[in-house]
């Protein structure tokens, strides 16, 4: 697998963060995210997504990040890669703050669930298989993990794990390439192009914009003809009328 030069330093960056959180344990604390502290210390809504509780959280962590980052950073480009993992990472945050505001909140899984999500809505059909052995589309892994996100977050799973970051990853990642997908060229060049269906007036509203020609600003052979077409559709409809008809109708309903 070729890898490229952001999902390098994030993993590089990660795997040094962690080698000084050995040596220095107290930093932990002081770049650890407490959700309901957020606004007192908003750097720690970045800080977080480079800590890990221990080797295999750290890990799983990389690995994914190892296996759908770099075609995702490919796809996207360097600029909105980043914004696409930094973005998932500060959402799961703010998530966390509206279930679990006083729970501490360290590692990078809102990041990487955020570019798991993308990976999906990319190559939805692509075969991951899970350790090594299991078929399963990115689709409906996706979906197998927000459900247990879901379950888990709600009471039903094991404490310890910060289940919002990852639900809140995936909503800013779908948030983002939302607005990455409103804003493309291709979308602007679409609604450019479109034309817009036409309104179609009901016959009751072409007769009222016809009843508002101001009669007596009228010359008095306009005037006139006026009083006979609409007396013609009074006694026949309005299918009655004639092409020119309707067009000296639709001409002086315009200066109305």
């Amino acid at each position: 697998m070729l890898m490229t030069p952001w999902v390098t330093r994030l993993l590089f960056a990660n795997a040094a963060i962690y080698l000084l959180q050995m040596s220095m344990p107290m930093i932990t604390s002081q770049l650890a995210l407490v959700p309901v502290l957020g606004l007192i210390r908003p750097w720690t809504f970045v800080t977080y997504m480079f800590l890990h509780g221990g080797l295999g959280h750290i890990f799983f962590n990389m690995l994914s990040l190892f296996f759908f980052g770099p075609r995702l950073e490919e796809r996207l480009g360097a600029r909105s890669f980043l914004w696409l993992y930094f973005l998932s990472g500060i959402s799961g945050g703010l998530l966390s703050l509206l279930f679990t505001p006083t729970v501490a909140i360290i590692g990078a899984s809102g990041a990487v669930f955020g570019i798991m999500l993308a990976y999906a809505m990319f190559w939805p059909r692509h075969q991951i298989l899970i350790w090594g052995i299991l078929p399963i589309e990115a689709r409906w892994l996706v979906v197998g993990l927000t459900a247990i996100a879901l379950w888990a977050g709600f009471g039903g799973g094991q404490a310890g794990i910060a289940h919002f970051a990852h639900l809140g990853g995936f909503l800013g990642a779908w948030i983002y390439l939302k607005v990455l997908e409103v804003r493309s060229p291709a979308k602007q060049w679409q609604r450019k192009v479109t034309v817009p269906s036409p309104v179609v007036e009901t016959s009751s509203g072409a007769m009222d914009r016809w009843k508002r020609i101001r009669r007596d600003d009228l010359h008095p052979v306009n005037r006139d003809e006026l009083d006979r077409v609409l007396d013609k559709i009074s006694a026949t409809g309005m299918t009655s009328l004639t092409p020119g008809e309707r067009e000296f109708l639709e001409r002086f309903s315009a200066r109305a």
